[in-house]
């Protein structure tokens, strides 16, 4: 078994964080790779600035100074409802491994961490989109898929 670093990252970690979310949208939205996506790059680093360790957690995984994967959970309130009267939800979203490093747990650690930020918070619901090579491990989670998302309910 590997050793890789779980990191959280932090207000240093924004320019990568931005660099590994166009990397994240190019790959999964299979986008030409030269593609300028700078307006994106600079939002990103805005929203990270507004809200990272607050609102937004997201977990960095290096083999040893090496970028390897990522993944990040977004919390936010809505009105409450019947079935969820805090209104606290929570958002997977940037979940990635590098193509060399996949089937080797590392999402799978990923996804747990968030979960663990969520039930901290005591979020009982959290969505997220799947693309189909992510679709099983969500399933095998738990998630159950909806028509465009797919829940989790702890």
């Amino acid at each position: 078994m590997e050793n890789y670093i779980y990191k959280t990252a932090n207000e240093n970690d924004i320019k990568l964080i931005a660099e590994i979310r166009i990397e994240v949208l190019k790959s999964a939205n299979n986008l030409d790779k030269n593609m300028n996506m700078d307006n994106i790059f600079d939002e990103t680093c805005n929203y990270y600035l507004d809200n990272i360790n607050k609102n937004n957690i997201t977990y960095l995984v290096f083999d040893n100074n090496e970028f390897i994967g990522c993944g990040s959970i977004c919390f936010y309130n809505i009105m409450p409802t019947y079935n969820n009267p805090s209104g606290k939800k929570a958002y997977i979203m940037n979940m990635y491994t590098r193509e060399n490093y996949r089937r080797k747990g590392i999402a799978k650690n990923i996804l747990n961490l968030l979960i663990k930020e969520a039930i901290n918070r005591e979020i009982k619901y959290i969505q997220l989109e799947a693309t189909e090579t992510g679709k099983k491990l969500y399933k095998n989670y738990g998630f159950v898929e909806l028509e465009n998302e797919m829940e989790f309910r702890i």
